[in-house]
């Protein structure tokens, strides 16, 4: 692929800011958003079905839980909204959706807890209770199944992951290929022609 991408790690295409507002769980948020990052201008139609139908971790949720690929930060805005004893750890290889994650993280007043980092800046040894990801289909089979398998590796052994991936981009196959590799996948609902898979050792 040519020129700038929502994966391309560091966006040439002039930051236009705006601001995206959404609902979850009865919570109003209002993020700072800007192009060069996924679904700059709403939140995304999938994130959305995710965050309404995959089971949001309780109060006491302590975590670490983990956002990959983050973008301008929703989903790990509403965890750690929901999750207020959790960390909760922001990746993206791209630098602008990483930016504006750590400012959304401070709007929520979740600064502290929020962990904004590069994939390859993770700490190997840490272990994920709770795994969530909208994850980068247009990046390719091969490379989201990549994706897929350095990540849900981390999750702990009791650990919970929740994807949601569109049925025609290929969220059926996407499950079977899950079984295969060994996970319990589960699918958990389908809305709006997405599939919420929660994934678990």
């Amino acid at each position: 692929m040519t020129g700038d991408h929502y994966f391309t790690a560091e966006p040439t295409i002039p930051a236009q800011p705006r601001e995206v507002e959404f609902s979850v769980a009865g919570r109003d948020y209002t993020l700072a958003s800007a192009s060069g990052v996924f679904s700059a201008t709403r939140l995304d139609p999938g994130t959305a079905v995710l965050l309404r139908k995959a089971d949001l971790p309780a109060p006491d949720t302590t975590g670490p839980l983990l956002d990959v690929g983050c973008g301008f930060g929703p989903i790990t805005c509403v965890l750690a909204s929901t999750a207020p004893a959790a960390t909760v750890w922001a990746v993206d290889v791209n630098q602008r959706a990483r930016d504006l994650t750590a400012a959304n993280a401070a709007r929520v007043g979740a600064a502290r807890r929020v962990r904004v980092a590069a994939p390859d800046d993770v700490p190997a040894d840490l272990a994920f209770a709770e795994i969530w990801s909208n994850p980068p289909i247009h990046i390719g089979k091969a490379e989201l199944h990549e994706l897929l398998l350095r990540w849900l590796p981390r999750l702990a052994p009791d650990g919970v992951a929740w994807l949601v991936v569109a049925r025609h981009l290929g969220g059926d196959s996407l499950h079977r290929w899950l079984v295969e590799q060994g996970w319990q996948v589960d699918r958990h609902a389908s809305q709006k022609g997405f599939r919420v898979l929660r994934v678990t050792r």
